[in-house]
């Protein structure tokens, strides 16, 4: 019989429990079947282990495999979310801020990522910037070298950026070099994600309208799932992410062809 330990106040856990949690530790996710072999036991036995595990909030259960943590993301508001991972953010609105050149023509999403990048952006010629964030907007009109084109829409008041058909509209009428995006969600089998249906077909169109697209993601958001999917990892370019992103993600993005710039925060 597997040993098990407990101590004061904590939940039991027996050998196998302690085995599986160590392997997510590692690699995030695994399979029932994988877990099955290494552990020389049934399929049912992991799945009941795998219960017990989600009842405890020690792991996330989800089509035949366990993650470490709920991927499925609520929205919250950009006050809560513009004090999560700062440093992270700032290193990586430095370096995304570098790719932008001379008259370059640019689209910048919504998100804290991105409003990092422009919190970065310094340009002696002249730069046109097309963004859905009125925050990004605020922080880019001080530059008198930057045309700023505020998209027009509804207002979501959690991001303080538009979305809608107006906002749509207005996209369809641009052609920019780059887009820079952040996201809710970086998953390798559910794409990009974000919380908010509307964001998402906007963001769709942002793409459309770009010759290249950049993802600003720190490491916190790979592995996740917005309820909404923007598009499938290989429609993106480039991911600027920090240096704590999963190793195996970094792997697998790089073996489909998208470049991946890691800054050091």
């Amino acid at each position: 019989m597997a040993r098990t330990t407990q101590i004061a106040n904590s939940p039991v856990l027996n050998e196998r429990h302690e085995f599986i949690l160590e392997i997510l530790r590692k690699q995030s996710s695994v399979s029932v079947t994988s877990l099955a072999s290494q552990l020389n036991v049934s399929e049912v036995t992991i799945r009941k282990d795998l219960s017990y595990l989600e009842s405890l909030d020690l792991l996330y259960r989800a089509h035949g495999y366990a993650i470490l943590i709920n991927p499925y993301i609520n929205d919250r508001h950009i006050n809560e979310k513009e004090k999560i991972n700062t440093e992270k953010k700032r290193a990586i609105g430095i370096k995304a801020a570098e790719l932008i050149t001379d008259n370059d023509s640019i689209i910048i999403a919504s998100g804290t990522t991105v409003l990092s990048l422009a919190k970065e952006i310094k340009t002696s010629t002249h730069l046109t910037v097309v963004t859905a964030s009125v925050s990004v907007s605020s922080v880019l009109s001080r530059d008198k070298n930057i045309d700023v084109i505020q998209l027009g829409g509804i207002l979501r008041n959690s991001s303080v950026s538009v979305v809608g058909p107006y906002a749509e509209k207005m996209i369809e009428e641009v052609s920019c070099s780059k887009l820079f995006i952040g996201v809710d969600g970086f998953d390798t089998n559910f794409g990009l994600s974000t919380t908010n249906l509307m964001e998402a077909n906007l963001n769709k169109m942002m793409m459309k309208a770009a010759q290249k697209v950049i993802v600003l993601a720190d490491s916190s958001k790979f592995g996740l799932r917005g309820f909404s999917k923007i598009c499938e990892i290989s429609e993106v370019d480039q991911v600027i992410t920090d240096s704590q992103a999963p190793k195996q993600i970094i792997e697998k993005l790089n073996d489909i062809g998208i470049e991946v710039t890691i800054v050091q925060e």
